[in-house]
């Protein structure tokens, strides 16, 4: 094998070799369309998630409306479905890799989270840990 394909395969296995990173927050068909909803109601065109220190068990997730004026310089924007997603900077760490849904029975009507990185989480699953 001379010098120059020796370079390529190697040059073509460290390609194959980088990882993908993981999204911030996957958002479900039926997340994003009651999201979409939500929105348009209040004519906002994002919805802003953080996290905050409350709960039983340590951490619950915010959700708030936001425009423009709202975005941080350190914001991430998570763009599926047709929606808009921010999601605050104190809540990255916490947040990454967790689906986001919306059920609705005839008991509830909400949105969940399922979260890789939850340790622990309340029985009503409004607050958990990392």
């Amino acid at each position: 094998m001379t010098h120059a394909a020796a370079s390529t395969s190697s040059s073509t296995a460290r390609k194959s070799t980088i990882k993908s990173t993981k999204q911030v927050l996957e958002l479900t068909e039926a997340a994003a369309k009651r999201i979409r909803e939500l929105l348009g109601n209040k004519g906002a065109e994002y919805l802003k998630i953080g996290i905050r220190t409350r709960g039983c068990n340590g951490m619950t997730y915010t959700m708030n409306y936001a425009d423009e004026k709202d975005r941080g310089k350190f914001d991430e924007i998570v763009d599926q479905h047709g929606v808009k997603v921010i999601i605050e900077p104190n809540a990255l760490m916490s947040i990454i890799g967790t689906k986001m849904d919306f059920v609705s029975d005839n008991l509830r009507s909400e949105f969940t989270f399922e979260n890789p990185n939850a340790k622990a989480s309340c029985g009503c699953g409004e607050s958990f840990s990392v």
